[in-house]
């Protein structure tokens, strides 16, 4: 069970989310790049159109500082010193964390782009780039991010209500998304379709969802362990 969000009252008493809350839940564009004046110019970009943007000149500055659990995306350059753009890439999507990235640089070439773009990339742009054209994809970025987000946050609450439901229900559900009918399921269960019916309600109403296009779909987005297993 996730823990609550901490709430603040304002000066009149109401409860809302404390500012830190706030603040972080706001999307953030991290710039990696060695060169000062470019990230000077993207994070006042950015700021003129009211994105917060937080810039470092290395991967490594990058990764001692607390920001990658923020929401938003990041803009890397490829080569840097250290960690190169492309290798960081792999190293984030290994340790699954689903960052939105957008390349800028002034040294791109054909191979780079497709791998780039193979491994999830939002753009690969090359320096200088319009500041709409950045935007645009900070943009997409942003949007990809908040639905990842968003399809993750909804894994989890399904992976929460599925671990609810008995050895049994588990069983009649695995069926049921398979698009077994109740009289299958009875037979295949050793069971009668009356208790089968009473399964299928139970499951439903725990899984909160009243229509089997909502059960799969839910099914669908649960872990690989979760839907492996075998109840016993």
């Amino acid at each position: 069970m996730t823990e609550p969000l901490p709430l603040a009252r304002d000066e009149r008493g109401f409860a809302g989310l404390s500012a830190k809350v706030q603040a972080e839940a706001k999307p953030l564009v991290i710039m990696v790049d060695d060169d000062e004046a470019v990230r000077l110019s993207i994070c006042e970009l950015l700021e003129s159109v009211g994105i917060d943007s937080a810039a470092f000149g290395s991967t490594r500055e990058l990764l001692e500082a607390d920001v990658l659990h923020r929401p938003g995306c990041m803009i890397l350059d490829v080569r840097m010193p250290g960690l190169s753009g492309l290798d960081f890439q792999s190293q984030l999507a290994a340790q699954g964390i689903p960052t939105s990235i957008i390349f800028l640089t002034g040294h791109g070439d054909i191979p780079m782009t497709v791998q780039a773009m193979k491994a999830g990339a939002i753009e690969f742009l090359t320096k200088p780039a319009r500041d709409q054209t950045l935007l645009d994809a900070v943009n997409r970025a942003i949007a990809a991010d908040q639905a990842k987000r968003g399809d993750a946050q909804t894994a989890r609450e399904n992976a929460t209500l599925y671990q609810s439901l008995t050895p049994r229900e588990r069983q009649v559900m695995r069926s049921v998304v398979q698009g077994a009918l109740n009289k299958q399921i009875a037979y295949e269960l050793g069971i009668t379709e009356v208790t089968v019916k009473l399964h299928r309600s139970s499951l439903m109403k725990k899984m909160r969802t009243p229509f089997v296009t909502h059960l799969v779909r839910a099914w669908q987005s649960l872990p690989a362990p979760l839907r492996d297993e075998l109840p016993v």
